[in-house]
């Protein structure tokens, strides 16, 4: 099937063109350094109006991907795009030092933090309220925290805990947790035993957008995970919100 515009598509004509070029810059097909297909070019592809492909351009440049030369072109950037394997990362750190995913950024010579925003008691979304059982009404614990990479927002977090499982520990409280939730369930011996992920594509909530600045109009990878521990109970839920142009999810099986 031809990357040329369908009368059938919703998206205007200059979110298409943005398209193709995000895809190619991601995929390799366009290199770091090397010019895009030329203002002509597109035109014959996608009969686009010179004002139409300026507009697809100046896209992708707030979204990080181009550059543009005075009189050469419009160039691919070197992408920021990140393969994250979460199967690497669901155990707690066994010194209660750094997340695990903090110290395999460094060891790839990036900079992690996490910015712990709210933990409250909440009613939690209904894929939650199923994995751990509750009726309607029933609340458990949430923490939601934004992860950063480089000075740059890279995820939103937001886990749930069991309302018997968190409550009169640290997990309550809004406060940092040396070596995260996890190391508490652990020690509680609640060791995270088995996890069950759903990964799909959305867009953005109005607080996910802000959390993650969001350049344009793009979808986020809604990753959503169960973890278990002994007598395969439940012991939290939750949802990682990622930058889609940004992140992929490798998975080894």
């Amino acid at each position: 099937m031809a990357d040329t515009p369908d009368e059938d598509m919703i998206w205007p004509v200059q979110d298409q063109i943005a398209a193709y070029l995000r895809d190619g810059i991601l995929n390799g097909d366009f290199l770091p350094g090397k010019a895009l297909p030329s203002s002509r070019k597109l035109h014959e592809k996608f009969g686009a109006a010179a004002q139409t492909i300026k507009n697809a351009m100046e896209i992708l440049e707030r979204e990080g991907l181009v550059y543009t030369r005075r009189g050469a072109g419009v160039f691919a950037r070197e992408h920021r795009q990140r393969t994250m394997t979460p199967a690497e990362y669901k155990n707690p750190p066994t010194d209660g030092g750094k997340y695990q995913w903090i110290s395999a950024a460094e060891r790839k010579g990036s900079t992690g933090r996490s910015e712990l925003l709210d933990v409250e008691e909440v009613v939690p979304p209904r894929l939650v309220r199923e994995a751990f059982g509750l009726d309607d009404e029933g609340t458990a614990i949430l923490r939601r925290q934004v992860m950063h990479l480089d000075g740059e927002p890279c995820e939103l977090v937001e886990v749930y805990f069991p309302l018997e499982l968190a409550q009169g520990t640290p997990i309550a409280e809004k406060r940092r947790i040396k070596g995260g939730a996890g190391r508490v369930l652990a020690e509680a011996d609640l060791p995270p035993l088995r996890c069950i992920d759903k990964v799909a594509a959305r867009w953005p909530t109005p607080l996910q957008q802000k959390a993650l600045k969001m350049p344009t109009k793009l979808p986020v990878l809604r990753q959503f995970r169960v973890t278990y521990s002994v007598d395969d109970r439940p012991i939290q839920a939750e949802f990682m919100i990622k930058a889609g142009h940004l992140y992929e999810l490798e998975y080894e099986f």
